[in-house]
């Protein structure tokens, strides 16, 4: 792992942040987690625009340029030197005073880590197993989903349930019964050649990873359409998948104990595949720098 920190890349061994901030004292910041595949970076602008959002959202002024998160996103991804890994850009609202008061956080705090991740072990290529959680995803009125925020209490205890009850992963609701999306990830279902996924007005998070299979599916022949689903969407489905940055793009074997089973040749395959191509097509590169030549030869 490596981490920008101050306008410096370090180990985390050296990565230090103040008590006093409010990103760990109140969840008082937002965050962004991008994917590097093939040493480029996936859909860059797409989490830049999503990040100044979350921000303005919650009245945060970024503390740096667009151009500015670029070097510095790019100058960890180069310390780490993985040609596949995942980025966590997270801004907090910075040091202040104890209380939730704002008024005394002059500085918003960038910090930048570079890492592998493994979200899901084995179960990220056999099919994950959802468990429906009890507790509902909040409102808009109450935090909007598409406000990528540190306080990722509900989606923690959520996922926390699921681990309990012998699942992978949860199934989160909204407070009208619909599916809203998984603790850390979107929710797919297929019908024939129709990938249908929850609205962000249902609670979901509009992924960048799901953005991207509107873009990729149709050119496999699929047709990608925002609809509110229930659990018995999953259990009719031909096949459910998670998406998402950590996740990837994981199938779903069964929900709450009920086998989910494909009903016909799996698309994953090449939805997996087209991701990696258009990594390669639109991604920004991002990979260490070549090595530097060896030394000339001494006078023989």
């Amino acid at each position: 792992m490596k981490i920008w920190m101050d306008g410096r890349v370090v180990g985390p061994e050296h990565a230090t942040i103040s008590v006093l901030d409010h990103g760990l004292l109140y969840g008082d910041g937002v965050f962004e987690g991008m994917r590097v595949i093939g040493g480029r970076l996936v859909d860059l602008e797409h989490h830049f625009a999503r990040l100044e959002l979350s921000a303005r959202a919650i009245y945060l002024a970024l503390p740096a340029s667009r151009s500015q998160l670029v070097e510095l996103v790019g100058a960890t991804v180069a310390a780490h030197g993985q040609p596949e890994a995942y980025v966590r850009l997270v801004v907090t609202r910075g040091v202040g005073r104890l209380g939730i008061d704002t008024a005394s956080c002059q500085s918003p705090k960038i910090v930048c880590m570079a890492d592998s991740i493994d979200l899901y072990g084995p179960a990220a290529r056999q099919g994950v197993r959802l468990v429906t959680a009890s507790r509902r995803r909040p409102d808009p009125d109450v935090l909007d989903p598409r406000v990528k925020s540190l306080n990722y209490l509900n989606n923690v205890l959520n996922k926390h349930e699921a681990k309990r009850r012998g699942g992978d992963e949860a199934l989160v609701l909204n407070r009208r019964g619909q599916v809203a999306e998984a603790s850390a990830a979107n929710v797919f279902v297929r019908q024939g050649r129709q990938l249908l996924t929850p609205p962000g007005t249902d609670g979901a998070l509009e992924g960048i990873t799901r953005r991207r299979l509107f873009l990729i599916a149709p050119e496999l022949g699929l047709e990608v359409i925002e609809r509110s689903l229930t659990s018995v969407d999953l259990l009719a489905a031909d096949e459910v998948f998670l998406t998402g940055s950590g996740a990837g793009i994981v199938p779903v074997v069964a929900l709450d104990d009920v086998p989910i089973t494909a009903q016909d040749e799996s698309v994953l395959p090449q939805l997996q595949r087209e991701t990696r191509r258009y990594a390669e097509r639109c991604g920004t590169p991002c990979l260490v720098p070549a090595p530097p030549p060896p030394p000339p030869p001494g006078p023989i």
